[in-house]
């Protein structure tokens, strides 16, 4: 087709042209003369329409079909826009709307008002002051220097943190006139809570330097104990006595990662120092089996019960899927390392499921992806521009409709899952008091409340440990973005109901 013309030669020409597929909506041509836009002062009619095929000073811009290729409009200089209903073969009419016969080309949207129309553009969320969300520091151990771990309790009425010096702090948050239901919020501050007797959950660090060690834990889904390490044995607490239970697994190698599994938790899967992942009975206290194929320590494990498969990742950037009855390979993809962007070497790699467990998030430095788990593909991947500080941890929301990300120059982001679509962004000055000492002061781990889609949870490189939610009169992080035309989801929409215990995932 030609770059000048009107009414029905465009018509049949653009009938000669396939109608796009979703993924690529629009049919562009070359734009007209601009000396010759010019504004028209009254509705164009039948007449019109053969005028324009005569006037050279008009010209056609751009025709686009509808997803559906039902519609397609043409655009004209002058502010024209022609649509048109296409009925097979050669059949194409002016559009009818509402019953009303007029030629669409009386319709001519109000292309340069509406362009001003400022409420019609979608803007990303910045908070930028502690007056824009709610947020709340919790009560400090002066003890603690910084948080390696982080997790709710699946009651979601505390939080459980692992400090870099192997010592574990809880939170609990109690049912009173301003928290009727004793859930963990950012409106009341919770108790860092110990037993009558005083002690604490302490790990064995056998030899290990606490700085080189690899700190990790998992929780029951009742939450009753928890299995934790920080380089020496693996040791298992009561969560009301904070007693020991039992140590086990001495190193070397050391414990990197746990996981319970979701059927049976006298299974466990130990993720290792020395690359291998080992298959633990408790009760018998036996290694049922051994999987290798990592070439370096594993730092993400995720069990599917709807597949029956577990994920696993290592600080070689390799995902690997295996089957949960018969522990065997079944595959082995490394992660696609955006370009311009260098790895550190010691730079981890997570995963976690989303609620329908079939696809799973893969939090890296360099980019967040949604991986699809029975072809291990890549569906969806955002990485942050190069100039931009590294990722240090992200999580699905408990609904798994968002995925909130923090990164180690403090900035927090929230992403619509479905695209990994940005919609709001959390500055650090909104949470950061201006006088913090250490200006390297980042988050380290982020953790998702396992009922409220909104709230979530930051542990410090200072030690402190911090809730966000949305102000209640916003009751939401942002406004999702637009999905470009043609954009299909990859993801499903599930409904918003908390994720069940066994599909937390350890932070």
């Amino acid at each position: 087709m030609g770059g000048r013309g009107g009414g029905l030669p465009v018509v049949g020409a653009a009938l000669k042209h396939p109608r796009t597929t979703p993924t690529n909506p629009s049919l562009d041509y070359p734009s007209g003369d601009s000396d010759h836009v010019a504004k028209r002062t009254r509705p164009m009619g039948l007449s019109d329409e053969a005028a324009l095929v005569k006037d050279p000073g008009v010209s056609v811009n751009r025709v686009i079909w509808s997803p559906d290729g039902n519609l397609y409009g043409v655009a004209y200089s002058r502010h024209i826009v022609q649509i048109y209903s296409y009925h097979g073969g050669n059949d194409a009419r002016h559009h009818l709307e509402n019953g009303d016969a007029r030629n669409l080309g009386d319709v001519k949207p109000r292309i340069t008002e509406e362009s001003n129309d400022k409420s019609k553009i979608w803007k990303l969320t910045e908070i930028s002051e502690p007056s824009q969300c709610r947020s709340l520091k919790l009560p400090e151990n002066m003890r603690v220097t910084k948080i390696s771990r982080l997790i709710y309790t699946n009651s979601g009425n505390a939080i459980l943190a692992l400090a870099s010096n192997a010592i574990h702090l809880l939170w609990k948050w109690q049912i009173s006139d301003r928290n009727t239901s004793g859930k963990a919020t950012a409106n009341v501050s919770p108790h860092l809570w110990q037993p009558s007797s005083g002690i604490l959950m302490t790990n064995d660090e056998a030899d290990a330097n606490p700085e080189e060690a690899v700190p990790c834990f998992a929780l029951s889904k009742n939450d009753s104990y928890v299995m934790s390490a920080s380089g020496g044995k693996i040791s298992l607490f009561n969560m009301m006595t904070f007693k020991t239970m039992t140590t086990f697994m001495p190193p070397p190698p050391a414990a990197t990662f746990l996981a319970f599994h979701p059927q049976d938790h006298n299974i466990i899967a130990i993720g290792m120092d020395d690359s291998t992942i080992q298959i633990y009975n408790v009760r018998v206290d036996e290694v049922k089996s051994k999987l290798k194929g990592h070439s370096k320590r594993i730092t993400g494990l995720a069990f599917s019960h709807v597949l029956n498969v577990l994920v696993s990742c290592g600080a070689d950037a390799q995902l690997c899927v295996w089957s949960s009855d018969a522990w065997e390979k079944q595959k082995a993809r490394y992660l696609q390392v955006p370009n311009g962007r260098i790895p550190t070497a010691q730079s981890d790699t997570r995963v976690q499921f989303h609620q329908d467990q079939i696809h799973f998030l893969v939090v890296h430095e360099t980019q967040l992806a949604i991986y699809e788990t029975t072809k291990l593909e890549c569906v969806k991947q955002w990485a942050p521009r190069e100039s931009a500080a590294p990722i240090s941890h992200a999580t699905f929301s408990c609904d798994s409709q968002l995925v909130y990300a923090s990164f180690l120059d403090a900035t927090l982001c929230v992403f619509s899952a479905a695209h990994l679509r940005l919609r709001c962004r959390i500055n650090p000055l909104s949470y950061l008091s201006p006088n913090v000492s250490n200006p390297n002061v980042h988050p380290l781990v982020i953790a998702a409340h396992p009922q409220e889609p909104n709230q979530f949870a930051l542990g410090l490189s200072d030690g402190g440990v911090h809730v966000f939610e949305p102000l209640e009169s916003e009751g939401k992080w942002g406004v999702p973005p637009p999905v470009e035309n043609g954009s299909a989801s990859s993801m499903p929409a599930t409904p918003s109901v908390g994720a069940s215990g066994s599909d937390q995932a350890q932070r």
